[in-house]
C-alpha cells in the first residue's frame, strides 16, 4: 500500500467568487474555487486545480497572453505568482488593500492593479532581464478618482489604459510618461461606472454604467466659432474625446458585469436578474437574450476567437461556457448550494457520487471534474450513498424517510423503499449482490431490511437499546455490522436462519464503522478519540490506536480559550478501509485526514484539509488585536457601511456552522463528513468544506527500471536498436518523447519479438504507447502491424489496464475510434471485392462457354478429316484417335 499520496484535484465544486480567465487559444478556462485555482480543460475533457492555497478566498486572477505566468489575488491583497505550465509558485506578494480589478497588458510586460482609487502598474517578471531583487517592480502609481476603481481595461497595443470608478467617471492613462498630456476624464453617467473598452482601432471608446447606459465616446473636434482665427498648431489642443450616441439597455435589474470582444465589436452584459444579453456594436442591434438563473451574474469572459462565452454565479456556484453562434452551451456546471453529507467511489474508480444537505445527488466524472448528472427527487437532506451490482444501480438514504434506488444505465429512481412508520434515516448499508438493502434510523432502535426486487420490507433488527449511529456490510459473506448509541456494536448474518448477535461493548460512542473487504475484522472510531479493530469470528478486540495527539485542532473565532485546551473535533467521523485491508484513512471536524498502519499502529502521513482563514478551526493561534468588546472583530456585521443598496440589505441565514459558506453570518467550520478509497487503490476522496478533496498518487514516482544505468541520448536509443535491444531502445525513446524517435524505434521492430516487447513494456508507459499507437494507425498503411501492437498490449497489461480504467480512458476511446475506422474500411473493401470477383467470374464463365463451343467445331471438322485420310498416318499420331480420346478425357473432367 502506497503512502505517497498528494492532492491532485478539487470536485464539487466549480466556481466561488472572482473572474474566469480564458487561455490565449481560448479551449482552456480558469475558474477561482475558494482559495484554489481550477483549470478546466473544455476540447480533452479534464481538469486539475493548482495545490497551492491563499489564506482567504481569491478575489481576482489574471494570466499573460503568454500563458506562463497566473497571477492571483485574494480578500486581502496578498497575491501569488505561479509558473502556469509547471504548476510552481514563484513568489509571493502583498499589496496590502483589496483588489477590485487585475489585468495584464496585450504584450504581457506590464500588469494593472485596482487598488482602492489608485491603479498601480508593475512590470512582469522577464527572463531576458538580469537578475533583480524583488520579482515585482512597480512602474508607476495613477491617482485621480475619488472613488474605488471597478475595473481597468488595457488598449490593444499596450499603450493606454482605461479605468472606471464609482465616482461615475472613467479616466484614460497612459504607460509612457512622454504621453501623459492623453490623460483626460470621461464624465457624463448618472450611476457607477462599471466598464470601459476600446474598439480594435482604438479610436472609439465605449463605457458602461450600473444603470444600463452605454456611451459612445469618439476623438473628434471641439466645436469652434467660425469667426475665430486658429493657427495649424492650435490643431492638436482642439481634438478631444467626445459623446456620439448613447444607448439604454431599459432592463428593470441592474448591470452588473460586462465584456467586450474589439475582433468581432460584440458587447455581452449580465444583469443583477440573472439575464445576459448579447449586442453588435456600435449598431447596439440585440442578437440575444438569455438568462442562466433567478441569480446575479457576476462576471463574464469571452475567449479569443469570440465563440465561446464563459458566465459565473457566485450566488449558486453557477459555471456557464456559452457557445452565441450555435445557441448552445459547451459546459453547464453547478455544485451543491449546501454542505457534503457523503460520498462513494464507482467499483471501476471512474465517478464518484456525492450527496448534500440540499436533497440533490451529484455524480462526477473523476478524470474531467464535471458533474455528469443530477438527481433530486429526495425532499430532505441526503445523508448515505453506495454502490451495487458493479456500479450499475445507487441507492441513498434521506431524512425525508425514504431510501431509492437508482438506475445508472437510464439515470432514473426505479424503487422507493418506506418503513411502517415515519423515520429519518441516517445510515445506509447494501449487500454486495444488490439483492438487500438495510437502514438504520436515530428515532428507533431497530434496523430496516429491505428486498430491492419486490420492494417489500423483509425484516426488522431488534437488539440495540439507543438510536442506530452507522453501518456496513461485508464484501465477502454478507455480514452486516451496526453500530449505536448503547456503546455496542453488533455482527449480524442476514441469510443466516438464527438472529441472534452478542454485542461488542466499546465503552464509548461510536462515531463511525468501517469493515475490512474480507469481512473479517471491523472498525471502529469512538468519541474518546479511539480506533478500535475487532476479530469478528472471535468477538474480541485485536488492535487500538490512539488518534487524539494525531489530530490538527484549531481555534474558532468565538472561542475564549486556546485549541489546546479544547475538546471540540479530538476524534473522527469518518473511516475507511484500504484494498487490502493494510491501512485505514480517518477525518472528523478538524483541520486534519490521518492514514493509519493498522498492523503496527502508527500513523504514516496527514494531510491537512484547509488553510483558508475564513474557516472556523484553520488557525491554533488567533490574534489578540481583532478581540472587541463586542466580540471577535471579523464576526461583526458591517453590511450597513457599504456604498451599494444591495450589499446593505442583509439576507443571509445566522448562525449555522454548514452549508454555503457565502449564505452564513457566521465562519464555516472546516470539517471532513465522508472520506472513502478508490477502487483502484490509486487515489482517496474527502468531502470537505471547500469542496471534495481528491488526493491521488503521483505517478511519476513509479520505479523505472530503465533510470538506472542507461545514458538516454538519440544516439544511445539508436545503438540500442541497432544491436536489437528493442525494449530499451522504445522506453528510452519515450524518455526522450522525440516522435520521430518513438516512430523509427516503433516500427522496427519485428513482428516475432512485439508480443515479448510489449509483455515486458513497464506499466508507466503502457498509457503513452497505446496513444501513440491509436494516433499514428490513423493515418498509417500497416494495418495489421498496428493491431498486432494493440492485441498485445492490451493482452500483456489488461489487468492493470481494467484497474486503471480511468487513466487509460482516453487512450482507449483513441483505439476504439481507430478499430471502428478500420472495421468500417475493411467491410467497404470486402464487399467491393465480392462484387468484383462476381462479376470476373461471370466473365471467365462465359469466355469459357465460348471457347467449349469453338473447340467442339474443331474437333468436328477433324474427325472429317480423319475419316478422308484414314489410310496415311497424319500428324494426329500413329493411333489416329488417340489425341482426341485425350481431349475428350480433359473436357468431361472440366
Amino acid at each position: 500500500m502506497k503512502s505517497d499520496f498528494k492532492f491532485s484535484n478539487l470536485l464539487g465544486t466549480v466556481y466561488r467568487q472572482g473572474n474566469l480567465v480564458f487561455t490565449q487559444d481560448g479551449t482552456v478556462l480558469l475558474s477561482p474555487v475558494g482559495n484554489r485555482v481550477s483549470v478546466f480543460d473544455l476540447t480533452n475533457n479534464k481538469s486539475f486545480t493548482f495545490p497551492y492555497e491563499h489564506r482567504k478566498n481569491i478575489l481576482r486572477i489574471a494570466l499573460n497572453k503568454q500563458g506562463s505566468l497566473l497571477l492571483s489575488v485574494d480578500e486581502d491583497g496578498r497575491a501569488i505568482l505561479v509558473n502556469f505550465r509547471a504548476r510552481t509558485v514563484l513568489h509571493h506578494f502583498n499589496f496590502k488593500d483589496a483588489v477590485l480589478d487585475l489585468q495584464f497588458s496585450p504584450d504581457g510586460t506590464h500588469f494593472a492593479v485596482a487598488c482602492s482609487r489608485f491603479i498601480q502598474v508593475w512590470k512582469t517578471p522577464d527572463l531576458t532581464e538580469d537578475r533583480q531583487f524583488a520579482p515585482f517592480v512597480r512602474h508607476r502609481v495613477y491617482a485621480g478618482h475619488y472613488s474605488d476603481v471597478t475595473s481597468v481595461t488595457w488598449s490593444q497595443d499596450s499603450r493606454f489604459f482605461i479605468s472606471t470608478s464609482k465616482d461615475m467617471t472613467s479616466r484614460l492613462f497612459s504607460l509612457h510618461s512622454e504621453e501623459k498630456s492623453v490623460a483626460m476624464t470621461l464624465a457624463g453617467h448618472r450611476d457607477y461606472v462599471i466598464k470601459a473598452f476600446f474598439n480594435e482601432a482604438q479610436d472609439t471608446i465605449y463605457t458602461l454604467s450600473k444603470d444600463g447606459a452605454l456611451f459612445r465616446w469618439e476623438y473628434t473636434e471641439k466645436p469652434t466659432d467660425e469667426s475665430e482665427d486658429e493657427s495649424e498648431e492650435e490643431d492638436e489642443s482642439r481634438m478631444s474625446w467626445r459623446i456620439v450616441a448613447k444607448n439604454f439597455f431599459f432592463s428593470e435589474a441592474k448591470v452588473k458585469t460586462a465584456t467586450f470582444h474589439a475582433k468581432t465589436n460584440m458587447l455581452i452584459v449580465g444583469f443583477t436578474n440573472g439575464e445576459f444579453r448579447l449586442y453588435e456594436l456600435p449598431t447596439f442591434t440585440l442578437i440575444q437574450q438569455l438568462s442562466m438563473g433567478q441569480n446575479e451574474v457576476n462576471t463574464i469572459s469571452i475567449n479569443a476567437t469570440g465563440e465561446w462565452i464563459a458566465f459565473g454565479s457566485s450566488k449558486v456556484g453557477q459555471l456557464l461556457v456559452y457557445e452565441w453562434q450555435s445557441e448552445s452551451y459547451i459546459l453547464k456546471q453547478q455544485g451543491h448550494f449546501d454542505s457534503m453529507n457523503a460520498l462513494a467511489y464507482s467499483p471501476d474508480g471512474s465517478r464518484i457520487v456525492t450527496a448534500s444537505d440540499d436533497g440533490k445527488i451529484k455524480i462526477w466524472d473523476v478524470v474531467s471534474g464535471f458533474c455528469l448528472n443530477t438527481f433530486s427527487e429526495h425532499t430532505s437532506a441526503v445523508t448515505a450513498v453506495l454502490f451495487a451490482k458493479k456500479g450499475l444501480v445507487m441507492f441513498s438514504a434521506s431524512l425525508d424517510g425514504t431510501i431509492r434506488a437508482y438506475d445508472l444505465v437510464r439515470y432514473r429512481n426505479f424503487r422507493t423503499f418506506t418503513a411502517t412508520e415515519r423515520v429519518k434515516f441516517n445510515s445506509l448499508a447494501v449487500d454486495p449482490s444488490g439483492e438487500v438493502v438495510c437502514a438504520g434510523s436515530e428515532d428507533t432502535f431497530e434496523i430496516y431490511v429491505w428486498s430491492v426486487q419486490t420492494a417489500q420490507l423483509l425484516d426488522t433488527l431488534s437488539g440495540h437499546e439507543a438510536p442506530i449511529s452507522c453501518l456496513a456490510f461485508g464484501s465477502e459473506n454478507s455480514v452486516l455490522a451496526s453500530a449505536s448509541w448503547d456503546k455496542t456494536i453488533r455482527v449480524w448474518s442476514i441469510f443466516g436462519r438464527s438472529q441472534h448477535v452478542e454485542p461488542f461493548n466499546i465503552y464509548s460512542d461510536v462515531l463511525a464503522i468501517a469493515m475490512r473487504p474480507d469481512s473479517k475484522e471491523v472498525a471502529v472510531s469512538t468519541l474518546s478519540g479511539q480506533l478500535q479493530f475487532w476479530d469478528i469470528e472471535n468477538a474480541k478486540q485485536v488492535n487500538a490506536i490512539d488518534c487524539r495527539r494525531d489530530i490538527l485542532r484549531g481555534r474558532y473565532q468565538e472561542d475564549g480559550f486556546t485549541a489546546k485546551n479544547s475538546s471540540r473535533g479530538k476524534n473522527f467521523n469518518t473511516i475507511c478501509y484500504s484494498f487490502d485491508g493494510l491501512s485505514l484513512v480517518a477525518a472528523g471536524i478538524n483541520n486534519s485526514i490521518c492514514l493509519y498502519d493498522i498492523r503496527n499502529e502508527v500513523m504514516l502521513k496527514r494531510f491537512t484539509v484547509s488553510q483558508n482563514m475564513q474557516l472556523s478551526g484553520t488557525l491554533e493561534l488567533l490574534n489578540s488585536k481583532n478581540m472587541t468588546e463586542g466580540g471577535p472583530l471579523d464576526l461583526i456585521d458591517r453590511d450597513g457601511e457599504h456604498s451599494d443598496l444591495e450589499d446593505r440589505i442583509d439576507t443571509t441565514l445566522p448562525g449555522s456552522h454548514r452549508g454555503d459558506p457565502s449564505a452564513r453570518k457566521t465562519r464555516p467550520e472546516v470539517r471532513v463528513m465522508a472520506i472513502q478509497f478508490s477502487p483502484t487503490a490509486a487515489s482517496f476522496a474527502a468531502a470537505s468544506t471547500e469542496g471534495l478533496l481528491i488526493y491521488s498518487v503521483d505517478s511519476s514516482v513509479v520505479f523505472d527500471p530503465f533510470d538506472l544505468d542507461v545514458d538516454v541520448t538519440p544516439m544511445a536509443t539508436l545503438e540500442c536498436l541497432k544491436g536489437k535491444e528493442y525494449l530499451n531502445a522504445l522506453v528510452m525513446a519515450f524518455r526522450l518523447n522525440e516522435q520521430y524517435l518513438i516512430h523509427q524505434v516503433y516500427e522496427s521492430i519485428p513482428i516475432i519479438d512485439i508480443a515479448l516487447v510489449a509483455l515486458d513494456l513497464p506499466v508507466v508507459y503502457v498509457d503513452r504507447c497505446l496513444r501513440f499507437v491509436a494516433l499514428l494507425a490513423m493515418d498509417s498503411p500497416h494495418i495489421e502491424f498496428n493491431l498486432l501492437w494493440i492485441k498485445s498490449l492490451v493482452t500483456a497489461h489488461g489487468k492493470y489496464i481494467n484497474r486503471n480504467k480511468a487513466e487509460f480512458a482516453g487512450a482507449l476511446r483513441s483505439i476504439q475510434r481507430f478499430i471502428a475506422r478500420i472495421a468500417k474500411d475493411v467491410v467497404t473493401v470486402s464487399k467491393r471485392n465480392g462484387y468484383l470477383y462476381y462479376f470476373l467470374k461471370s466473365s471467365y464463365d462465359i469466355e469459357a462457354d465460348a471457347s467449349d463451343s469453338n473447340m467442339l467445331e474443331d474437333v468436328e471438322s477433324d474427325e472429317e478429316i480423319e475419316e478422308e485420310s484414314s489410310d496415311e498416318e497424319g500428324w494426329f499420331g500413329p493411333e489416329g484417335k488417340q489425341p482426341r480420346s485425350s481431349f475428350a478425357a480433359d473436357s468431361d473432367s472440366e
